[in-house]
């Protein structure tokens, strides 16, 4: 390793497994103190196990020596995100790194779903990234002020927020899953509005990778089959070699961008913007003008598993 990103801090929320610990112990290697950020709760949200985050803080601080410590607390919530990046300042002496990786899912089709799933998923993968960043932010904006990283002005500011491909595409039954990662790419484009003028960069990464996600998909059918077993191919150390490099100094210029990984291979995604225009008219007119005129620009209903369904690239 280089020693890329020494003298930094971050935060990985997630951080006990999977892809997180992939992001946490990637940025350690490269010189980062990591505070690994991990409740230790199920896939669906529940208990809580500290066992995770502790193990990865062990595996990192075996070969880094003292970069890394655990948090344990669930940080959907305001008070709580604000005592995680105050505990990175006292600790390390600053935040530089944030990356948003924490995520919980409960499926069910739309007509089906409770309401409470709802609740939960947003408060998690939506709401607890903004905490963060809210907290994270101001704290970086200070540290701009301040003279962290040197005279030439601050320029380690760094927020990564894992969204998902089926924010982008949608998917079957995961109506509240993919609103909050739709809904988080949103708030990446406005953070990076916001955060321009400070030189902090905030971007979003779509990951294809093996995780908890995919060892639990229950095919439906053959491509759903096929499907899961490409991606349980795919280690979770590509998603964080884009993370770790998306932190480093040459990254600076980049910002605002929603980008995927898939194994070696790393996609640049567009981004909604007009496809075609007409003039409207009465509702009638208008909807058969739609049809008539758009139809063969409209968005079809593939799923994510669909589109991704070809060979990745390991």
């Amino acid at each position: 390793m280089t020693g890329l990103l020494e003298g930094r801090s971050a935060i990985v929320t997630g951080a006990g497994r999977g892809i997180g610990r992939a992001i946490a112990e990637a940025l350690a290697a490269e010189g980062a103190s990591v505070i690994v950020a991990d409740v230790g709760a199920s896939i669906a949200g529940d208990g809580a196990d500290a066992t995770p985050a502790r193990e990865v803080v062990a595996a990192i601080n075996g070969k880094t020596g003292k970069k890394a410590i655990a948090f344990t607390e669930s940080v959907a919530s305001p008070g709580v995100a604000r005592l995680l990046v105050e505990m990175a300042v006292k600790q390390f002496g600053g935040i530089d790194i944030v990356v948003n990786n924490a995520a919980i899912l409960r499926d069910a089709f739309i007509f089906r779903a409770d309401p409470r799933d709802w609740d939960a998923v947003i408060r998690n993968n939506l709401s607890a990234p903004f905490y963060l960043i809210n907290a994270a932010s101001a704290a970086m904006r200070e540290q701009g002020k301040s003279g962290r990283g040197g005279k030439d002005g601050y320029d380690w500011g760094r927020i990564v927020n894992i969204v998902s491909s089926a924010g982008l595409y949608g998917n079957l039954g995961q109506a509240a899953y993919a609103s909050a990662k739709a809904g988080l790419f949103g708030l990446t484009r406005v953070a990076a509005m916001d955060l321009q003028r400070a030189a902090i960069t905030v971007n979003a990464v779509a990951p294809f990778a093996r995780t908890r996600v995919t060892d639990i998909i229950q095919p439906a059918n053959e491509a759903q089959k096929t499907y899961k077993e490409r991606a349980l191919k795919i280690g979770a150390h590509h998603v964080a070699n884009l993370v770790t490099a998306l932190c480093a100094p040459a990254a600076k210029g980049i910002t605002g961008q929603l980008l995927g990984v898939r194994g070696r291979e790393v996609f640049l995604f567009g981004q909604p913007r007009p496809v075609a225009r007409i003039e409207v008219g009465a509702p009638d007119a208008l909807a058969g003008d739609l049809v008539a005129k758009l139809a063969g620009q409209f968005t079809d209903l593939t799923t994510d598993l669909e589109a991704f369904n070809t060979e990745p690239l390991v």
